[in-house]
């Protein structure tokens, strides 16, 4: 479970810097790329033993799911101190999280054997609500997700801001240096992966309440989006390097991290 955990931490940071130089490029001036998952995934097709390359970041997602799933049955490997609300609370979200690990290695291995693998962020945003709005209550139901996804942001960008993280890693093995330099690639890749998940909210929070499903953006929409407020490419930037800054801290996790 250790080995299964820390590679999965590994891809997870293969994809988010992947993330944020593709929103570089865009910011940049690069219309074609695609600032997502799938985006992302599909740089590693391109390269030397590309298809070889996806089956390592497939099964290492499957890996850190199976590890999530286990913390959803044992309870988790840290935090797991307070009452039995608390740790209902705290498997709940562990399986939450084996879900959708789960969800992210099958979208890997259905991209190398060729049967479409993830659709883009966008898509997946868009058509989701569109579904949902044709519900009763659906409209209701966007909103909600919406809100969701905003408190999610802000709750994520706030932990990292507090370096609630530093709890989960092995400190007592780092330098003075690493420990710092942790410190700072986890607060700020947390504060950038953070207002990403707010912003994204906002925009489902928008479609519902215009009831019109393509207002609703996905990861790749909602990094554009920033290039259209006052501050121009440049705040697209800087989130697209917290992005990149939160991938380097994946990879600290992969090395350090309590599991």
């Amino acid at each position: 479970m250790r080995i299964a955990a820390r590679a999965g931490f590994a891809a997870r940071g293969v994809v988010y810097v992947l993330i944020g130089v593709l929103a570089v490029r865009i910011a940049f001036g690069d219309p074609g790329a695609e600032a997502d998952r799938r985006g992302a995934l599909e740089q590693v097709a391109r390269q030397p033993f590309g298809e070889f390359l996806l089956w390592v970041i497939g099964l290492a997602f499957a890996g850190l799911a199976l590890w999530r799933l286990t913390e959803a049955v044992y309870g988790p490997t840290t935090g797991s101190g307070g009452g039995e609300g608390k740790r209902t609370v705290k498997r709940l979200a562990a399986l939450g999280r084996a879900v959708f690990y789960g969800v992210v290695a099958a979208g890997v291995f259905g991209l190398v054997l060729g049967s479409g693998g993830p659709r883009s962020s966008d898509h997946q945003s868009k058509g989701l609500s569109a579904r949902a709005m044709e519900w009763p209550g659906g409209r209701w139901l966007v909103g909600a997700v919406g809100i969701g996804f905003v408190a999610a942001g802000c709750w994520i960008a706030a932990r990292a801001a507090m370096r609630k993280f530093m709890k989960k890693m092995e400190t007592g093995r780092m330098s003075a240096k690493e420990e710092r330099a942790v410190e700072v690639l986890g607060a700020a890749g947390g504060v950038a992966r953070g207002v990403v998940f707010a912003t994204a909210g906002v925009f489902a929070v928008v479609a519902a309440v215009q009831f019109d499903p393509d207002k609703a953006k996905g990861v790749d929409d909602t990094l554009r989006s920033f290039t259209q407020t006052p501050a121009g490419p440049w705040l697209l930037v800087v989130v697209a390097v917290g992005l990149v800054l939160f991938g380097v801290f994946s990879f600290a996790c992969a090395r350090r991290r309590k599991v």
